[in-house]
């Protein structure tokens, strides 16, 4: 399946899910109910998946967690805010900077209207050989 093949599945499926229950309820819930829709449509789906990282020689073996994973290319965070903050954006770029993934999708159920809380970030940054940083990729 193409990144963005994965990508409108996950968007396609956050908009079916927030229409039917309904907006700002609990981020757990709507993560829940968002992974077991995209198993539904074959997608390979970790939920709150350890990511291991690297630096100076010591492994910090749960670094963080990443809401959901799917396909092991696409990183899922899920808020259910009023409003997303700059912050939200810059904590899923940093997990796709030290995953080393491309793309990651920020989905805030809060929103009145779904589409208004669909946020893509892309992950221009290409990693230096010589960084001492170093993420295990996700398993």
């Amino acid at each position: 399946m193409e990144l963005d093949d994965v990508t409108g599945a996950i968007i396609d499926a956050s908009i079916r899910i927030h229409r039917d229950p309904g907006p700002r309820l609990l981020e757990s819930l709507y993560e829940a109910l968002l992974a077991r829709d995209l198993r539904q449509r074959g997608l390979h789906v970790d939920r709150q998946r350890l990511i291991q990282v690297s630096y100076d020689g010591i492994d910090i073996e749960d670094a963080f967690r990443a809401d959901l994973l799917v396909n092991e290319c696409v990183i899922v965070e899920v808020k259910s805010v009023d409003r997303l903050a700059p912050v939200h954006a810059r904590q899923l770029l940093t997990y796709l900077r030290l995953t080393d993934l491309r793309v990651g999708l920020l989905l805030n159920f809060g929103e009145g209207r779904m589409k208004d809380g669909i946020r893509r970030i892309v992950n221009d940054h290409i990693p230096s050989a010589s960084s001492p940083l170093r993420v295990n990729h996700p398993r």
